[in-house]
């Protein structure tokens, strides 16, 4: 097995790790067939990423050009992300009219995850269920625009609120203000492992468990096939909450300590030196471009507001309203992958189609 060490707030590297010592484990005493009948909820919906996209009208000539002067006339880009970003991907937003909370989705705060054994259990089970279709998700429009625009040094930097490494896969390397579903770091001593490590141990610990929602994933035990299945945008998946209490959480190897995904959960803070490292480049940018984030969370809004106050001209793409449009020269209404593809064509930059 691997682990991470932190190098620094956006880069890791790679060492050797001991396999996980054994946690106490509650064993399942249902059977697959009993666990795939009760696992999930009737009223989710499959991962597609046609009906994530609010509906938007084509961008206008003129806010296209508008877009282009900003970016042709910024030296230092600096690109800020937010959920909007991913809809095309397959991963939905919070706040659209198809977003996660108009299907009565409550995120996992800090104070609930650490105080309640339950609250874990019912956060990893339904984080191991969604954990092979979160990471199957590909790279959309938006996230390439932006990894070629880095490349011909037009955009200085990327900040992104998502947590689900797309940028990534698209070459980009952005400050993940809110971390990343792709680590796993313990609470008590730091420890850092890989996600798929944890999804493992996860695996062998509810290996009865495991087996039914393999049977789901193709269809079997009388389930649809589309497996009732409800994505939400930090990774995990909607599971009646009766099965959790049979779903086993492993532990720190190193520690025996708490693990948790390596996100800013609602109700906890960002960590100092990745704010410092998000504030450092917006300062040394001379513009910020809001793609696809309604800035409603005070760690981004604090980003735009201080781009504001150094002078920076601010551009926000977002279907919606955002809290920050009163500090915008500039807002365009429309899809991110809609727009940013005939931007890069507008800019003259020769790219593989996308």
């Amino acid at each position: 097995m691997q682990k991470l060490q932190r190098n620094c707030c956006t880069s890791w590297r790679w060492k050797a790790c001991r396999t996980f010592s054994a946690c106490p484990t509650i064993a399942p005493t249902a059977r697959p067939y009993d666990i795939a009948s009760t696992i999930l909820t009737a009223q989710g919906r499959t991962l597609h990423p046609n009906k994530l996209v609010p509906e938007s009208p084509p961008p206008s000539a003129q806010d296209l050009n508008f877009l282009c002067k900003f970016v042709e006339r910024s030296q230092r880009l600096v690109v800020l992300t937010g959920a909007g970003a991913s809809t095309e991907s397959g991963i939905p937003d919070y706040r659209s009219p198809n977003g996660a909370y108009n299907t009565g989705f409550k995120p996992m705060t800090h104070q609930e995850f650490v105080r309640s054994v339950t609250s874990r259990q019912r956060y990893w089970a339904r984080s191991y269920v969604g954990w092979r279709r979160f990471l199957a998700a590909l790279p959309g429009p938006t996230h390439k625009v932006l990894s070629k625009l880095e490349e011909r040094s037009r955009i200085f930097g990327i900040i992104t609120q998502n947590v689900d490494r797309l940028h990534h896969k698209a070459g980009s390397n952005p400050i993940e203000l809110h971390g990343t579903t792709h680590v796993v770091v313990c609470l008590e001593c730091g420890d850092l492992v890989h996600r798929q490590v944890v999804q493992e141990k996860m695996k062998e610990l509810n290996s009865e468990w495991s087996k039914a929602v393999e049977m789901l994933e193709k269809g079997e035990a009388g389930s649809d096939v589309s497996f009732g299945l409800q994505q939400r945008p930090d990774g995990d998946i909607e599971i009646k909450d009766s099965f959790n209490e049979a779903f086993n959480i492993p532990h720190c190897d190193k520690c025996g300590g708490m693990l948790k995904p390596d996100v800013v959960f609602f109700g906890d803070n960002v960590p100092q030196a990745r704010v410092d490292a998000a504030k450092s480049m917006i300062q040394a940018g001379d513009s910020l471009f809001v793609v696809g984030s309604s800035v409603m969370v005070m760690s981004a809004f604090r980003l735009v507001r201080l781009a504001k106050d150094c002078g920076l001209p601010v551009a926000i793409l977002n279907i919606g309203p955002t809290r920050a449009d009163e500090l915008a020269s500039i807002k365009v209404e429309a899809r991110s992958g809609e727009v940013l593809p005939r931007l890069l064509s507008m800019l003259s930059l020769n790219v593989h189609p996308i």
